[in-house]
């Protein structure tokens, strides 16, 4: 294992995000090697605030891209902005100019979006960090068997409840009438269902990986799988003035984000002991965070049109769960929020 990042051999801009989720994304990341590079962008490297949660798993990807110095090599000044750990303050970090772009799941962004929060999403970076589990003692072992019990998440409405919500719905079941919700503190939700005051928890990964694993529970359901099968849950979203005048640089902030994740999928150890050297996640070994960030789908990192889709698809499914108004259209709503860097 390395600490040094750098690049032999720079395929362009353009073919990099021609071939988003293809072997030659993986063939461009993989070929992160010890020489010293040089930016080949003589301009200055523009600063991009860039917002994130850096006590989730998911987001390290984004602290390594830059201590490791792979967004410089795409001549980009990155500054991480530690937005907090809901959805909610990473809107709030956007709309006050506190960062110029961002990165927040899915679920996180529609809602505002279709308000008319000033934003554009333009690429996404993984599949899969939240978890539906069941204790043993509820009986559960399939989505089936989830009708009538109580799950405890952290949040009425926050991304989990609505992720599993479009689950429970495509299998059958009703969201709101044949299960009851307990919302409980963010840190509670194992100790709540452990102790037999819910039967299943909604979470977010690394602290789903880590109740699963506390508490022997029984995974149901996840975001990479069944109904979220290639999807991506994460995305990167900037703010409407940023976007005005820098698109090339977010344009370059994609690229790198592409290559940051492929990298990751190729070197997870490597990314899990700098997440545990520098952030020192409470509770988590590094084997514990090669296992997370080596579960999850790097290879689902839509741009352009492929974004649009997925976008379209997301609106559709909050439409079922009554998310978004019935009134919005969801392919009009995918082409208004996105902006498509290829164009």
């Amino acid at each position: 294992m390395t600490n040094d990042v750098s690049v032999t051999a720079r395929p362009s801009r353009r073919t990099i995000l021609k071939t988003v989720g293809a072997v030659g994304v993986a063939a461009s990341a993989g070929a992160l090697g010890r020489q010293v590079f040089s930016p080949a962008i003589a301009a200055p490297a523009p600063k991009v605030r860039l917002a994130w949660t850096e006590v989730a798993a998911c987001h390290s990807p984004l602290g390594f891209g830059v201590a490791k110095g792979i967004y410089a090599k795409h001549n980009l000044d990155v500054e991480l902005f530690y937005q907090g750990a809901s959805g909610q303050t990473l809107i709030q970090a956007l709309a006050t100019s506190k960062a110029d772009a961002g990165a927040g799941l899915v679920g996180d962004w529609l809602k505002p979006l279709e308000q008319g929060f000033d934003v554009k999403l333009f690429v996404g970076s993984h599949g899969g960090c939240q978890r539906l589990l069941a204790s043993k003692a509820s009986g559960v072992t399939d989505l089936a068997g989830v009708k009538g019990k109580t799950i405890a998440t952290y949040g009425i409405g926050a991304p989990p409840q609505v992720a599993f919500q479009v689950t429970l719905a495509k299998a059958g079941i009703d969201p709101e009438t044949d299960v009851t919700w307990k919302a409980v503190p963010f840190d509670l939700v194992g100790e709540t269902v452990n102790r037999g005051d819910a039967d299943l928890a909604a979470h977010l990964d690394p602290w789903a990986f880590s109740i699963e694993k506390q508490f022997s529970f029984v995974k149901i359901a996840d975001t990479q799988t069944g109904v979220y099968k290639n999807h991506t849950c994460c995305v990167l979203g900037a703010n409407g003035p940023f976007l005005a005048a820098n698109k090339d640089a977010l344009r370059r902030l994609a690229e790198a984000n592409i290559e940051v994740h492929e990298y990751t999928a190729n070197h997870p150890d490597e990314v899990a002991q700098w997440y545990f050297d520098a952030l020192k996640p409470a509770g988590l070994s590094v084997q514990d965070l090669t296992e997370i960030l080596g579960a999850l789908v790097y290879h689902d990192h839509p741009i352009g049109q492929p974004l649009v889709d997925q976008i379209r698809i997301t609106a559709e499914d909050l439409k079922l769960v009554k998310v978004l108004e019935p009134s919005t259209d969801p392919k009009a709503f995918a082409e208004r929020v996105t902006v498509n860097l290829l164009a």
